[in-house]
């Protein structure tokens, strides 16, 4: 299987959190995908990209000007969506931002109690 449709694969696992990034424009590059994300941390370009090597990946976050703006190395499968979450997406404040923008609240952030109520 070509890498990008690899990434892209594996991504699927995670639909929630990959649409939370506002994921968008992949294009396939050597050995991986680059796509746009609007984040609450980051807006703009992400570039994954597979070392055989190591069998690991790289994420980088791109400036708008296409420098890296921050990188990180040797990431395994099970970890990649986690990853691009932290350096996007997850901020200390997440859930907060969430309720701000979108006017709901994440069962996770739900007390014990209410949660069972909703279970039920």
């Amino acid at each position: 299987m070509e890498m990008p449709k690899y990434i892209l694969q594996i991504f699927k696992h995670s639909l929630t959190i990959v649409w939370s990034w506002g994921f968008n424009n992949p294009v396939a590059i050597p050995n991986g995908l680059r796509f746009k994300v609007q984040g609450y941390l980051h807006k703009g370009w992400v570039e994954v990209v597979y070392d055989e090597g190591y069998d690991t990946f790289t994420v980088r976050i791109l400036k708008r000007d296409g420098s890296i703006k921050q990188e990180v190395n040797d990431v395994y499968l099970d970890g990649l969506v986690e990853v691009i979450d932290g350096m996007v997406e997850r901020c200390p404040n997440y859930e907060q931002r969430v309720r701000q923008t979108y006017g709901i609240l994440s069962v996770a952030a739900l007390g014990k109690e209410k949660r069972k109520m909703i279970i039920k």
